[in-house]
């Protein structure tokens, strides 16, 4: 199983394209401590050639120009993308589906929640019908989105896109509208969790013993867009759980058996984007990596990973 992280940053990536935070600051004067990062997105294969897209960042484009994996190959029309899941309904995980609309056939997989909010909004049906079949996937129902890769969607604390809020938005609770989703290929076993409000102890035993885990980095604290100055909202009125703090995604997982431990879907505000800073080596000496794009894990088959470690 391969994954790639085609976008490391949250909505607006880095740098945000009207932010002058201390981050995008960095970023806009070209400091090398803060590497450009695109909005959320992964790419997930059983096999390095038919490939799962999770989430359609509004950067899609740029990311698959970036990814030799994912160009054309052959004939006058090609993609090796054979399917397209959507965690959320969050705008940077469900506006690039506008660029996938040239006649391409793929699957757009999806809980019916959040593939019912996509049928409430017309601009969405220029994915034409005759090439993109919307399929509902269930909860706790495993299922293959691409041959020799089976996925388990399961339910993480969350909210209802920004898009989508009322006037009084329901926040952590755990539902059809933000999902993790398990994957498990050659006895190798991968969560991706890029939204998630709180850690629960139904997501502890979801992620416990997995090989690799990438998992929602929004916030280094609760409260960073408004240390930064550019916002009044807190990690938690984002649907987001901070990376510090007893109620912290690290102190959450710390106990518990997992691999490689990955930071993904990381806003522009947050500290650790900074190589070399003290936030960063923190993060990372409590066991995490900090995503970028292009990021690639290589999970190989449990046999002949086993093997290799013998020798």
């Amino acid at each position: 199983m391969q994954a790639i992280v085609l976008g490391s940053a949250a909505g607006g990536g880095v740098p945000q394209w009207n932010c002058r935070c201390p981050v995008c600051s960095l970023a806009w004067a070209g400091d090398p401590r803060v590497r450009p990062r695109t909005q959320s997105s992964l790419a997930v294969s059983p096999d390095g050639e038919t490939w799962l897209l999770v989430n359609a960042s509004p950067d899609i484009r740029q990311q698959i120009a970036a990814t030799q994996a994912l160009h054309p190959r052959s004939g006058p029309r090609h993609s090796p993308l054979h399917a397209v899941l959507l965690t959320n309904g969050d705008v940077d995980h469900v506006a690039g589906l506008l660029t996938l609309r040239e006649s391409q056939p793929f699957d757009l997989l999806g809980t019916p929640e959040i593939l019912g909010a996509l049928a409430a909004n017309r601009v969405f049906d220029v994915m034409n019908p005759a090439y993109v079949t919307r399929r509902e996937i269930h909860l706790e129902t495993p299922f293959e989105p691409v041959p020799g890769l089976r996925a388990t969607l399961f339910p993480v604390p969350g909210k209802a896109p920004l898009w989508l809020e009322g006037a009084a938005p329901v926040i952590g609770e755990a539902g059809e509208s933000t999902v993790g989703v398990l994957f498990e290929a050659g006895g190798r076993r991968l969560a991706y969790v890029p939204g998630c409000a709180s850690v629960s102890d139904d997501l502890r035993r979801r992620v416990e013993g997995v090989d690799a885990l990438l998992f929602d980095g929004t916030v280094l604290e609760d409260d960073d867009l408004i240390r930064a100055g550019v916002g009044t909202k807190t990690g938690w009125r984002m649907g987001h759980v901070p990376m510090n703090g007893p109620g912290g995604a690290i102190a959450g997982l710390s106990d518990l058996r997992i691999g490689q431990r990955v930071f993904v879907h990381i806003n522009n505000t947050n500290p650790v984007l900074v190589e070399g800073s003290a936030e960063r080596r923190r993060v990372e000496e409590a066991g995490w990596t900090v995503a970028h794009d292009g990021l690639t894990l290589h999970l190989a088959p449990q046999a002949i990973a086993a093997t290799a470690h013998t020798d």
